[in-house]
């Protein structure tokens, strides 16, 4: 079921004729939006609950202040987080993934699961 599965999305995404110049693009794309070491951690963070930047920050061992800062509004500049304000409290601020962001969850669950895969590889070598 798997490999029917896989052969359908490869009919889905890539063209016929393979036009690799476009497959190197959208993959560039890919990475320019998701790369780095920090922007995962950060979406997994937010899609288990943690809103408010210190609890962002407290999950996510290493990340600096100012690198969390940048990377949200770098994130909020590619509609993958939303950035809300609340006008009671202005130093109220939470943050959430967008629909957007979560249409890759299925990606993220995918290297989570190749992650620990390739760890228990390495650990058997």
């Amino acid at each position: 079921m798997e490999d029917k599965k896989r052969l359908k999305m490869i009919k889905e995404v890539l063209s016929h004729p393979r036009n690799q110049q476009e497959e190197v693009q959208a993959l560039q794309d890919t990475i320019y939006v998701l790369g780095g070491k920090w922007k995962l951690p950060i979406i997994n963070s937010l899609c288990n609950g943690n809103s408010r930047f210190r609890e962002i920050e407290r999950s996510i061992p290493g990340i600096t202040t100012r690198m969390l800062s940048r990377e949200l509004k770098d994130m909020e500049a590619n509609q993958l987080i939303k950035r809300t304000v609340d006008p009671d409290i202005p130093s109220m601020i939470a943050y959430s993934p967008t629909d957007y962001c979560r249409s890759f969850g299925d990606i993220i669950l995918e290297m989570i699961k190749w992650g620990k895969a390739h760890r228990e590889l390495i650990k058997s070598i």
